[in-house]
């Protein structure tokens, strides 16, 4: 989260569709009761690199450079910079807390939606658990290491000095994923 909210216009190249990630915003509780936001390095080396915008990540960002352009770019000053991407109406950046509030209040909505839907059809419903925003980096690594064979590309793209931190933490199967990949292996088999 903290390398996604560092991020600033100056990372992001739309020429190029490449984000520069060279900076990481962390907070701590500072005097009362306010959030004290300061940049610095993501956690390793490996942290800082270049990954390519996919469409959806270059329209999303176009879309949000036009907000704030028409808002006239409101952000703080954070460590001496400026620019960031993820800030809210008033400028400020968004916390952690702030993004896991909105999705408890979206994934409330919705099953509360799926419970009058399920109601409604005579069935049981199908809600959606708790979580956090944390699990979307998970959730992107896994459907990237499914789509994708070269690993040295997926632990570059996820920022991982190493690459068992990539397949042992982030990078989790689905029963049903293998099930394809095996048959699959069975179809290109030809041993009989």
């Amino acid at each position: 989260m903290g390398e996604a909210l560092g991020l600033r216009w100056d990372d992001v190249d739309f020429e190029n569709r490449i984000i520069h990630i060279t900076n990481a915003a962390k907070y701590r509780p500072g005097t009362d009761d306010k959030v004290q936001w300061m940049i610095t390095e993501p956690k390793t080396k490996a942290g800082i690199r270049d990954i390519p915008m996919i469409d959806q990540v270059y329209d999303a960002l176009k879309a949000e450079y036009k907000v704030q352009q028409e808002r006239g770019f409101p952000t703080p000053t954070i460590s001496g910079m400026t620019g960031f991407i993820f800030v809210n109406e008033e400028g400020r950046l968004r916390s952690p807390e702030a993004i896991n509030r909105a999705i408890d209040t979206i994934t409330r909505w919705c099953n509360k939606e799926e419970e009058q839907k399920a109601q409604e059809e005579n069935r049981e419903p199908i809600i959606i658990p708790h979580f956090s925003c944390h699990v979307f980096r998970h959730t992107f690594c896994t459907r990237f290491c499914e789509n994708e064979t070269n690993i040295k590309v997926i632990q570059e793209i996820m920022g991982h000095a190493n690459i068992s931190i990539t397949m042992d933490i982030y990078a989790k199967t689905t029963e049903e994923k293998k099930k394809q990949v095996l048959d699959e292996l069975s179809k290109n088999m030809k041993i009989f």
